[in-house]
């Protein structure tokens, strides 16, 4: 039987993994001197991670040629998941919020609020389930810059620190969810190859407890 395949997120929730992978005990050295190889062995063979773009691991574990995958809460809410969430790897935390113009009102009044984000579906979803009707407008770079141009009224963004935020005369208003890096699976892999995920998925577990 061939390799599970893991489709890791580039970046840093790439090296918190390889972190958790190596303290399970694998030999996860062909990573961390990776080049430009995009398809590498961990430990004595017994599994393969591929690196790739967020969007692009939610992708190949949908499609099935990756097995299992490591991305975060925030591009799953923005793709949808026909796929199993199985679990919780508690780091890359942040939280998704609601951000405008700092000591202005956001909420009051009857005009349609304008919101700018990179992840529409989930500024969309948070404005429904608040029964609001607002107009969203994706946008592809720094997302702070709408409000200060006066395209939107506020923004809807993945916050860490608030540095940012900050620095462009922004105010969290509100927390949509808090976000972290999920394992997932395809669906047939988790049913044809259930051990061996459910194994790799406890010693997993087992470590993000212990702390990295």
């Amino acid at each position: 039987m061939k390799p599970l395949r893991i489709a890791l997120t580039k970046g840093r929730l790439e090296k918190d993994t390889v972190a958790l992978l190596e303290k399970i005990g694998y030999d996860c050295s062909a990573i961390r001197e990776k080049g430009r190889r995009l398809i590498l062995p961990v430990g004595n063979h017994e599994f393969e991670a591929v690196l790739a773009k967020a969007a692009d691991v939610v992708t190949y574990v949908e499609h099935g040629v990756c097995d299992l995958g490591v991305v975060g809460k925030d591009t799953i809410l923005e793709n949808g998941n026909s796929f199993y969430e199985i679990l919780d790897l508690g780091f890359g935390r942040c939280r998704f919020a609601l951000a405008g113009p700092k000591g202005k009102p956001f909420y009051g009044g009857y005009s349609i609020r304008t919101i700018a984000s990179k992840y529409p579906n989930v500024a969309r979803a948070f404005f429904e389930g608040k029964g609001m009707d607002v107009q969203v407008i994706k946008i592809e770079g720094s997302v702070e810059l709408a409000p200060l141009l006066g395209l939107a009224d506020a923004i809807v963004d993945l916050v860490e620190t608030g540095a940012t935020l900050r620095e462009n005369g922004l105010e969290v208003i509100e927390t949509v969810c808090p976000i972290s890096a999920r394992l997932i699976a395809n669906t047939a892999s988790l049913k044809l190859r259930k051990r061996e995920i459910e194994a790799l998925a406890a010693r997993m577990e087992q470590a993000k407890g212990d702390g990295i």
